[in-house]
């Protein structure tokens, strides 16, 4: 498993271009079901739009399609998935919905417009890095708490809302990479005895 560079939720940007909107839609989609309802969201939220042009790109499978819905070829679909890729994201989709403002583009001039369009999206959305993590829970006692919190910190976990019922409970997460070393200090602390439980590595926002 590799971390990835991807967003979270959704966002829009607009851009005109000789008196045409291009309004960009993206939205997380870690599968084409997922991406092709938020396309068909886009559709019925811009029936009267004169073309909803889109693309994305998953991990799994590395599946990428796109579409340029009307415009000429390779115009409108591929440069949104260039957007795409250039950003370095992926599990995506990028629709940009055109409203025709009676003039001409030309194709360099669709080309340019589709690719601000895109690229004026991601720069609203919100890019996360999606690492290889693990979930952890550590009880301990009180008199153990500040020791316990700084060994996390300078492991790199990030400390979740602390529990203090008869004793003190640190969920956190962390990166798996870290968590062999992390083990080792708490075993070492706790004398043997962590009451320490970690997840499986599954991949995060972190």
């Amino acid at each position: 498993m590799e971390e990835y560079r991807t967003i979270s939720g959704q966002a829009s940007a607009e851009i005109e271009e000789k008196k045409s909107r291009f309004i960009g839609h993206i939205a997380f989609a870690d599968t084409e079901e997922k991406a092709l309802a938020f396309l068909e969201s886009v559709r019925a939220k811009h029936r009267t739009a004169n073309h909803n042009v889109y693309a994305y790109l998953l991990r799994e499978g590395s599946r990428m399609r796109y579409s340029d819905d009307g415009e000429p070829q390779k115009t409108s679909g591929l440069p949104t998935l260039d957007a795409i890729r250039h950003a370095g994201l992926t599990d995506c989709i990028i629709v940009t919905t055109r409203y025709f403002g009676g003039t001409l583009l030309g194709t360099g001039g669709l080309v340019r417009a589709y690719t601000q369009a895109a690229n004026a999206a991601i720069a609203a959305a919100r890019v996360v890095t999606v690492s290889v993590c693990v979930q952890g829970r550590w009880r301990v006692s009180y008199a153990q708490y500040e020791t316990a919190a700084k060994l996390l910190a300078e492991c790199g976990a990030q400390v979740q809302e602390a529990a203090f019922g008869q004793e003190v409970c640190l969920p956190f997460l962390m990166l798996a990479e870290h968590a062999e070393a992390f083990q080792a200090k708490a075993v070492e602390f706790c004398r043997g005895n962590p009451d320490l439980t970690l997840s499986k590595p599954f991949h995060a926002p972190f």
